[in-house]
């Protein structure tokens, strides 16, 4: 894709040697040019895809990222290294955990998960000072920020103890000193202070050591080992770091001012001698304190790197004009401790962005009476601009709030005048309805007199009980001082019920007691599953609104990835071990994460936290709650502090807080493009009366008069044309095959992504796979060969007998999935099956093991103007130099193929020979129960076929027409329960 760059981007592009600094102020093209420097790269250096290392701080940027390079390389890529620091450092302490003595299966946990590791092992902390007093478990997250924070600074539990232990030295030494001079032993006040000072650090700088114990002896990293470990790695085997520095050309990182001071020591570690090190960052945008980030960072930039270009980005893309005046005017406010300052010093910078339109924006402040006049006054300008704007979407509009709580009355409010909204946030999974019944569900069947899960679950509408029924049963059981449960059954023969209602309690009464039984042998979704389908909840979710549909299968099927993770985690996944750690988490503070995109579901208005806004941008932008308090916020400092001689971080001068709060405030009035709006009220309730954000002021926009209340909500003149459907970033061909067989089946499995029942078959092909997998892991890495050079493949080496019997039998044990069978009976029969088949399968190849190029190889490659993603389950050498693909099956061997049964293995070609480089020699099916094979190789007509088969099943879903084609593979489909079509 052909990008116009401006001068300034253009010179950060092409860039030769050595550090570059890019200044990049927000709107500017940061991320634009940080991808087209990339390209660039692999183009005129000559680099391939793995030799340029890209780092970003979230998920979503790398995201971007990647998604943009893609549109920048023709025929697609493998391995690209764009990652955030967390991933990368996890990738390679996954490849090198053995050289620094980590455990090479370790386990990376969640501050969750960490917590729940200290609260098991609570009582082996020696705490004397920081004894609690009350809730033993309240201070827990403050040692872990504490631990966290000494990550960021790269202060290893070693280093704490020994600075513990040398303070309590020097004071008994000066004690000592006193006494030997023949003046009486006396500890003053002060003395006694530093005693208990250095005690105090003593019992944090232990508790810091036993927690990296505790994580060791569970096999377990945290966020902050992953970077520590990283560079213990490199510090201590210099030639795991001769590798990465040699195969790095390159380093890019993007919002540098985010880093913390392990993440730049990391950097200049890596980036060092060459330093072909670029940073992209604004310091003006440096919103991430809280999580360790660093301003000072990209002030020390030029100080470690004197020689380093600098290149300023000012033309804004974004805002309008005077949206940048204004909001320059006050982020000036923080001078002089901003890098304009201070490199204005040597040089002529200026950070006042200049836009690309000459329209004015618009911006108005709005100060009402109470939050309610607040509220209505931001949903009436929305549907007001939205009203007068012909082509308006409702994603134009974001309401940005300093803290989650804010959302809800604004939430609310918009759902009472039906304007499509959604809240962007990255918790709060567990506070959603769907979830709380099934949580409620699993409760009855751990303990059936557990009266509160009853009752919701009693009230689930798709039962249609009568409340009036209902209240008798409950008043029933108080009368009689029973549980809920008792009630049920004994009610009905005590009072006179309606017989549907009586016939409606025997259903739920006969399911549990089912769904009890079930639980004694099968696993926590499993239940939770035939809980949704037998009860009629997922018919009732498929009844909702397309938006309501789409966001409840969002959440359940966020619900299920947090099970499924706990079942693979847990040995014992039982419904009682799954219920004690929803409550545990629940008593850390855990709401349950959600993952975080506001691209998301239909179009809607986005209310979403400024943090969480960081790198977005939209037409009109509502910054709300401006009063002092709220935003800026209160100080509020870390319950245990860092000493002062153990930090690293140049901490700047100044307020510091005050600063990074506008800062934040600078990145929400620049998310707007051409309008902005600010507002806040004299009364949230609460004894006194709000003042305006000082912010305001400092704005020049003194707030003198209360606005006019604001009661009502005017209607929408627009019809709602919200879209529903958003075409995938990218196809798999499971994803094309399905939407081939049956467009509604992919609408329920890729649109709705709901969770699917599980088969035996699955379970038994998918853990024939990954043993296998693991298998020629152990073959690649006993033959000496690593998995190596993408553009040049190896010579073929066969070696026999690198894997015993023994060791296979071994890994099918560790990768056998004992999900979804009916019974035990026929899951020890399919497991006999699969060890058989094993068995076959190594005699056949032990005389002579072919040695893998690749196993599991990812790929994106493109197709006319979409990708395609798959992944390779094996790449073979050939004799004559090329390569031989093979995929696993676990079905019944085809005597003769189809064109549609060799279109997977077609894909694997296209994509081996336009995206690695390789000359395919030959593609094999091997199904594994039989031990046979199909082999074939696509002919250049065959493989043009199947890109217009492609393009043509791409064309037919974007028309987003999902019609049901109902034929004999009804019988197979995950979604029968659902479907009024089935034959």
């Amino acid at each position: 894709m052909e990008i116009k760059l401006n001068q300034e981007q253009l010179a950060a592009v092409t860039h030769g040697e050595g550090p570059l600094l890019i200044v990049a102020g927000a709107g500017t093209g940061k991320t634009a040019v940080i991808t087209q420097r990339f390209s660039w790269l692999l183009k005129n250096k000559q680099l391939q895809s793995d030799q340029v290392l890209a780092l970003t701080f979230t998920e979503k940027a790398a995201e971007e990222m990647e998604i943009r390079l893609d549109q920048e390389l023709p025929y697609g890529y493998l391995d690209l290294w764009i990652s955030t620091f967390h991933a990368f450092c996890q990738k390679v302490l996954a490849n090198h955990a053995l050289d620094i003595g980590l455990p090479a299966n370790f386990k990376v946990v969640t501050p969750t998960e960490a917590w729940l590791l200290v609260r098991q092992h609570l009582y082996d902390f020696s705490l004397d000072y920081y004894r609690p007093l009350g809730n033993p478990t309240k201070f827990i997250h403050a040692l872990l920020q504490h631990f966290s924070r000494a990550k960021d600074e790269l202060i290893y539990p070693e280093n704490y103890l020994q600075y513990a232990e040398q303070l309590k030295s020097d004071l008994d030494n000066a004690l000592t000193t006193k006494s030997k001079r023949g003046k009486k032993k006396v500890i003053t006040d002060d003395q006694g202070a530093k005693e208990m000072e250095a005690d105090r650090i003593r019992e944090i700088a232990q508790a810091y050591q036993l927690y990296q114990k505790i994580l060791l002896d569970n096999n377990c990293l945290d966020f902050g080992d992953l970077l520590s470990y990283t560079l213990q790695l490199f510090q201590k085997r210099p030639n795991i770091l001769k590798k990465y520095r040699e195969q790095f050309k390159y380093i890019l990182v993007d919002e540098f001012q985010d880093t913390n001071y392990a993440q730049y020591s990391l950097l200049k570690l890596l980036a060092s001698p060459s330093n072909n090190l670029t940073v992209v960052g604004d310091d003006d945008q440096s919103i991430y304190k809280f999580r360790g980030a660093s301003i000072a960072n990209i002030m020390q930039f030029k100080k470690d790197f004197p020689q380093a270009q600098e290149v300023y980005l000012i033309n804004n893309y974004r805002s309008r004009q005077n949206i940048l005046d204004i909001s320059y005017q006050f982020i000036q406010q923080n001078n002089p401790y901003r890098l304009e300052v201070q490199l204005g010093k040597t040089n002529k910078l200026s950070k006042r962005l200049l836009a690309s339109s000459g329209e004015l924006g618009l911006i108005e402040q709005y100060w009402a009476t109470d939050l309610d006049s607040e509220v209505n006054w931001v949903v009436n300008k929305i549907i007001s601009l939205y009203n007068q704007e012909p082509d308006a979407k409702w994603s134009d509009f974001a309401i940005l709030v300093r803290a989650n709580d804010a959302t809800r009355p604004f939430q609310e409010a918009l759902d009472r005048a039906e304007l499509p909204n959604y809240f962007v946030a990255s918790t709060g999974l567990y506070r959603q309805k769907i979830v709380k019944d099934i949580v409620a569900y699993l409760k009855c069947l751990d303990n059936y007199h557990e009266s509160p899960a009853l009752w919701r679950i009693l009230n689930l509408p798709f039962w249609q009980l009568a409340d009036e029924q209902l209240i008798k049963v409950v008043h029933y059981a108080y009368q009689k001082q029973i549980s809920l449960y008792e009630s049920l059954s004994q009610a009905p023969r005590e009072l006179k019920l309606d017989q549907t209602f009586v016939i409606g309690l025997q259903k739920i009464v006969t399911l549990m007691q089912k769904h009890t039984t079930a639980a004694k042998s099968k696993k926590v979704w499993e239940i939770v599953y035939a809980f949704l389908a037998d009860s009629g909840y997922l018919a009732y979710v498929n009844q909702q609104t397309e938006k309501e549909k789409q966001q409840l299968f969002y959440y359940l099927n966020t619900f299920y990835q947090k099970i499924r993770s706990w079942q693979q985690n847990t040995e014992e996944s039982t419904v009682k071990n799954f219920i004690n750690l929803y409550n545990m988490e629940l008593e850390s503070g855990e709401q349950g994460a959600l993952s975080f995109d506001p691209d998301m579901g239909p179009d809607t208005v986005k209310l979403m936290t400024i943090h969480g806004s960081k790198g977005l941008e939209f037409k009109y932008v509502f910054v709300v709650n401006l009063v002092e308090q709220r935003f800026p916020t209160i100080e509020r400092r870390e319950p245990i502090e860092l000493p002062d001689d153990l930090v690293k971080e140049v901490v700047p001068a100044g307020d510091v807080h005050v600063q990074e709060e506008r800062r934040l405030f600078y990145v929400a009035m620049t998310r707007a493009q051409q309008g902005l709006f600010l507002t806040g009220g004299l009364d949230y309730g609460g004894v006194r009366k709000k003042k305006p954000s000082r912010f305001l002021a400092e704005l020049g926009m003194a707030v003198n008069n209360l606005a006019e209340v604001v009661n009502d909500v005017q209607p929408i003149a627009k019809p709602d044309t919200t879209k529903l459907f958003t075409l995938p970033k990218h196809f798999s061909y499971s994803q094309l095959k399905t939407f081939a067989t049956c467009p509604l089946q992919y609408y329920y499995q890729y649109v709705l992504k709901m969770p699917i029942k599980g088969n035996a078959s699955f379970s038994y092909g998918k853990s024939l796979h990954n043993t296998l997998q693991d298998f020629y892991i152990l073959v690649k890495e006993r033959a000496g060969q690593h998995q190596g050079d993408l553009f040049g493949p190896g010579k073929t080496k066969t070696i026999g007998n690198l894997v015993s019997w023994a060791e296979l039998v071994e890994l099918y044990e560790r990768h056998w999935l004992n999900d979804w069978y009916d019974d035990a009976v026929q899951m020890q029969k399919k497991k006999k099956q699969g060890q058989v088949t094993l068995r076959v399968y190594y005699d056949s190849i032990s005389p002579a093991i072919s040695v893998p190029l690749f196993l599991e190889q990812e790929f994106f490659c493109r197709v006319g103007d979409y990708k395609i993603k798959g992944v390779i389950d094996r790449i073979d050498p050939t004799v004559s130099g090329q390569v031989h693909i093979i995929d696993y099956k676990t079905g019944k061997y085809k005597e003769k193929l189809t064109a549609d049964d060799k279109e997977q293995l077609l894909i694997y070609q296209i994509a081996a020979q336009e995206v690695l480089g390789m000359q395919v020699e030959q593609l094999t099916y091997h199904y594994l129960d039989e031990n046979k094979q199909q082999s074939f190789i696509g002919t250049p007509r065959e493989l043009e076929k199947v890109k217009q088969n492609i393009l043509e099943v791409i064309e037919q879903i974007k028309t987003a027409d999902f019609s049901a084609c109902p034929e004999y593979h009804c019988q197979y489909c995950a979604f029968a329960d659902l479907c009024d079509h089935q034959q």
